[in-house]
């Protein structure tokens, strides 16, 4: 009853005469006291009768309560939302303000609320006091620690009510509904094409500026993103980490092994609308529908002539270069092109794939096992113009036309004889060959 807090200076170490015997802190009241010792006791004497959660301070308590019954007292003026504690409504008011008073002493950076100014510091001072007990790790604040430690307990709480999916932390589901929702918020101010994630708008805007941060320390090659120099770099390492469970077969990208597992499986789920073909892959659909557009984009630059598929322009310009790259290891011919070569090497397997369904004849080419099939068909798509005699095959045409054009190509070098056709050359030869038998 004597104490009085206007004391004058000469007694000011009165004015907080509750001192505490653990911490030698002091108060101006016993109850301030009281509520501070309860610190060091442990003891929370208010508990909440709907979820058994204990308090120290009445006050605590009855804010706490507010997150049960939905009571929010706190109703901001310029939005009307509302908040369990005052606290909140102060912290969100800021929003309209724009006021930030905490401000980074290292960059100037400001923020609303003095624990994100606290996180924020521990990016200058390198401090990461959240430790996993797990794994060792350490982390800025407690919310990526509780978001990391979901790893290891393979808790995912948060639940898309779409499709069923699970996520570990909260913005993750917020991204990932966008694919339900179509949302793409983040826009490109050079083209208008909008993104679901901030990270691919950045990607994607490098192709505007033209940078490419990703560069292949063998070759100088650079990329757009990090994944395109991470497939480039297996070129020279060689590696091809995806692998076909049936055939044993590796490929560099993971797309490469999806299209060729649809040989195993034989799904084919790329469809022509034109003609209802279906193709293992896009890239394949895409080369077809030109056999119905009539599209041909690769043009030779030296003759003109144009080509649906680009590696037809390639093997074609070799006729102007004479490149023949492709090398048989058996007799040392050369080729244009690699299914030139696959199919001469068939003269040294002595391999026949293509084999007739109704004889059982098998050939080295597919376009021989047409021609053959066409004995069991009966059709003969070569007619003469002139007699409309018709043929299995072109070369029996053009052989029968030189009976009406009198055209004889071959001709003996002995007698200057000439003949419509090579065998009957050959038949002749052996005239001479007869009458000079040392003539080799």
């Amino acid at each position: 009853a004597e104490y009085c807090p206007q004391k004058t200076p000469a007694h000011s170490h009165w004015r907080e005469p509750y001192q505490c015997s653990e911490c030698e802190r002091s108060f101006h009241q016993q109850r301030g006291l009281i509520l501070h010792q309860r610190i060091h006791t442990g003891e929370k004497p208010y508990q909440c009768s709907d979820c058994g959660l204990s308090f120290r301070q009445s006050t605590a308590h009855k804010k706490h309560q507010r997150i049960h019954t939905g009571e929010k007292p706190y109703q901001c003026s310029e939005c009307e939302r509302s908040f369990h504690q005052q606290r909140g409504l102060i912290l969100h008011q800021r929003i309209h303000t724009g006021e930030k008073p905490y401000q980074c002493s290292d960059c100037g950076l400001s923020f609303r609320q003095s624990t994100a100014h606290k996180r924020h510091q521990r990016i200058h001072t390198g401090e990461k006091p959240y430790y996993c007990s797990e794994c060792g790790k350490n982390f800025r604040d407690g919310s990526n620690l509780k978001t990391h430690q979901r790893i290891h307990t393979g808790e995912k709480p948060y639940y898309c009510s779409e499709c069923g999916k699970n996520f570990r932390d909260g913005s993750n589901l917020k991204t990932h509904q966008r694919i339900h929702t179509g949302e793409k918020p983040y826009q490109c101010s050079e083209c208008g094409l909008s993104f679901r994630l901030n990270d691919t708008l950045k990607k994607h805007q490098r192709i505007h500026t033209g940078e490419k941060p990703y560069q292949c320390s063998q070759c100088e090659k650079s990329y757009y993103q990090q994944s395109g120099l991470i497939l480039h770099q297996r070129i020279h390492t060689g590696e091809k980490p995806y692998q076909c469970s049936d055939c044993g077969k590796s490929f560099n990208h993971r797309k490469d092994l999806i299209s060729h597992q649809r040989i195993h499986t034989g799904e084919k789920p790329y469809y022509c609308s034109d003609c209802g073909k279906n193709f293992i892959n896009v890239t394949n659909l895409k080369r077809h529908q030109r056999i119905h557009t009539g599209e041909k984009p690769y043009q030779c630059s030296d003759c003109g002539k144009s080509f649906n598929h680009r590696k037809d322009l390639i093997s074609h310009q070799r006729i102007h270069t004479g490149e023949k790259p492709y090398y048989c290891s058996d007799c040392g011919k050369n080729f244009r092109n690699g299914t030139n070569l696959k199919t001469h090497q068939r003269i040294h397997t002595g391999e026949k794939p293509y084999q007739c369904s109704e004889c059982g004849k098998s050939f080295r080419l597919n376009d021989t096992l047409r021609n053959h099939q066409r004995i069991h068909t009966g059709e003969k798509p070569y007619q003469c113009s002139q007699c409309e005699k018709s043929y299995y095959q072109q070369i029996g045409l053009i052989l029968h036309q030189s009976i009406h054009t009198g055209e004889k190509p071959y001709q003996c070098s002995e007698c200057g004889k000439s003949f419509r056709l090579s065998d009957s050359l050959k038949k002749h030869r052996r005239i001479h060959t007869r009458e000079k038998p040392n003539a080799d």
